[in-house]
């Protein structure tokens, strides 16, 4: 899609990768952003780099899981700023530790946030592109929707589950000129992940390159988004020789007990 005039919803927007894909996104020249998280310093911080590039940016301090506020806020953005041409659902969290040494509150808080509140945006944003008949939908997953690790059940489980729902809606929503892909970047250097233990030999990425690789991708029709050569290595293992790959995940896998990562 073409980016000149148009305006982008961008949730999980104060760090990260959602940071960087709105400052991205502000870099090739879209209209406006509309800018999502919880932390308002962080966002209003963003927002000030974005504007400082000539283009307008909007905070919305929001806890997307919070449904009733979310309904509340979404409905105000369309109302206030226009159509929403692009949506991309970015907002996550990250707990790691053993399944049999899970922690119910923090099970709750992935699926909350990494999956109902990516359905509940998309839901309520959808709608209104479906009427408008225009739109773009990113959801942010990870190579682990594609390949589950160890000690990473809960998110693995969430980030599966968004790509499942990023293929049913592509069918669905095709009739209303509305494309969707998800995007399914490897481990990659952000606060969200410097409390995490590390599995061995992955090289991180960086939310720039994430952040490029996602803006460069806007014009093709691609379900699936893969950044780096691991991601697509991976993959095709996951393909060609499955039970391989759950060995050399099971010797990379962290042993120890690691505090759990920053919320967005």
């Amino acid at each position: 899609m073409k980016l000149i005039g148009k305006t982008a919803l961008v949730t999980g927007a104060s760090r990260g990768i959602g940071r960087e894909i709105a400052l991205e996104l502000a870099r090739e020249g879209i209209a406006r952003l509309v800018l999502v998280a919880r932390d308002r310093q962080r966002l209003a911080a963003v927002a000030e780099e974005i504007k400082q590039m000539g283009v307008e940016a909007i905070l919305v301090p929001l806890d997307l899981t919070q449904i009733g506020e979310v309904r509340i806020a979404m409905a105000r953005v369309w109302q206030h700023q226009g159509p929403i041409h692009l949506l991309i659902n970015c907002a996550g969290v990250a707990h790691q530790l053993p399944f049999l040494q899970a922690r119910l509150p923090d099970v709750q808080e992935e699926i909350a946030l990494n999956l109902m509140g990516t359905y509940t945006v998309t839901h309520l944003i959808a709608r209104r592109m479906a009427r408008k008949r225009e739109g773009r939908i990113v959801n942010v997953s990870s190579l682990m929707g594609k390949v589950a690790a160890p000690t990473m059940a809960t998110y693995s489980a969430t980030k599966f589950a968004l790509v499942g729902f990023t293929h049913a809606l592509r069918g669905e929503l095709a009739p209303y000129n509305i494309r969707v892909s998800a995007l399914l970047p490897s481990l990659t250097e952000t606060d969200m992940v410097r409390n995490l233990e590390r599995f061995r030999w992955v090289v991180p990425t960086s939310p720039q390159k994430v952040a490029q690789v996602l803006v460069a991708s806007l014009e093709k029709e691609s379900a699936e988004i893969l950044v780096g050569w691991q991601s697509h290595l991976a993959v095709w293992c996951n393909r060609i020789a499955p039970g391989i790959l759950e060995q050399v995940l099971r010797m990379t896998a962290p042993k120890t007990r690691f505090a759990p990562a920053l919320r967005l």
